[in-house]
């Protein structure tokens, strides 16, 4: 799949994660996964690229917080959004179902560590439609 591609797909596989993790998807791909899967659009008649603001789908503390979807790969504090929203039961299956060891030293840059982020955050939203009762009572 090329670097730019648009990922818009109901399918997270390992393979797509593994992509993630590897930098082989630009991080604007990597951000749509995510916006997708919270509920932001595509803005109408906006070129390839554009804005994607919250849609009815969106939950409101993200709506509230980032009326237009953030880029989770550049910005800190989006990306600490992301990380609290992780359920604590899934915030281990970058390890778990992945056998993630986490980056070398000299891979340990924040672009790396919030791609990190982005994979886990697919992973418990992949678990929860699997299982919706996986976060158990903090869902």
């Amino acid at each position: 799949m090329p670097r730019g591609a648009r990922v818009l797909s109901n399918t997270i596989s390992d393979e797509l994660l593994w992509q993630v993790l590897n930098d082989e998807l630009s991080d604007r791909a990597v951000c749509e996964l995510i916006w997708q899967r919270l509920g932001y659009q595509p803005a109408p008649g906006a070129p390839e690229g554009g804005p994607w603001p919250a849609g009815p789908l969106t939950p409101t503390e993200w709506a509230e917080a980032y009326p237009l979807a953030p880029e989770f790969i550049a910005e800190r504090p989006a990306t600490v959004m992301l990380t609290r929203s992780i359920p604590k039961p899934l915030k281990q299956l970058l390890k778990q179902e992945l056998n993630f060891g986490g980056y070398t030293i000299d891979q340990l840059v924040p672009r790396r560590t919030r791609r990190a982020t982005a994979v886990s955050w697919l992973l418990a939203w992949r678990r929860l439609q699997q299982d919706p009762d996986a976060a158990g009572d903090q869902a």
